[in-house]
């Protein structure tokens, strides 16, 4: 048995055979799909989306430390155990649930590094004439550049 996804990514590459298009644009694919018999999700639950738009931008909210006058997200996702989350102010969240947030976006960050050195592993081995592309998985040299230029801007 096949998952959405899976079925969702089946359709879009008979979209590319039968196109011929190797760039597409998933709106166009979504049509595509409607013709081939795909049916339309159900609406949204208008709540959903509206709690979607208060998390983007709780996300968005930024702050400026007092001292060093750097940004900081106001905002941070908390887990809740049930697929969900609660959003906690950094100033008046505990020491546990600041943790759990930032160890939650900091597995984000693994995740998404994990992946792009799959993603440049596969690139390399299927185009060995080519200089290989090796991405620099630590961040530390980014993030301390970016840092200076807080500090020259500020």
């Amino acid at each position: 048995m096949s998952t959405q996804s899976e079925v969702m990514q089946r359709i879009i590459r008979r979209y590319k055979k039968e196109t011929g298009k190797a760039e597409i644009d998933m709106h166009d694919v979504a049509r595509y799909a409607v013709k081939i018999g795909v049916r339309l999700p159900k609406p949204v639950d208008p709540i959903d989306v509206l709690a979607q738009r208060f998390s983007r931008a709780a996300r968005e909210e930024i702050r400026h430390d007092k001292r060093t006058g750097h940004p900081y997200r106001v905002n941070h996702a908390v887990p809740s155990g049930q697929q969900r989350f609660f959003w906690i102010d950094i100033d008046e969240a505990p020491r546990p649930k600041m943790l759990k947030s930032l160890t939650l976006r900091r597995e984000q960050m693994v995740g998404d590094a994990l992946q792009l050195s799959f993603d440049a592993d596969h690139w390399n081995s299927i185009h060995p004439s080519e200089r290989p592309i090796d991405p620099v998985l630590d961040l530390t040299d980014d993030v301390a550049e970016r840092k200076q230029v807080w500090k020259k801007a500020g």
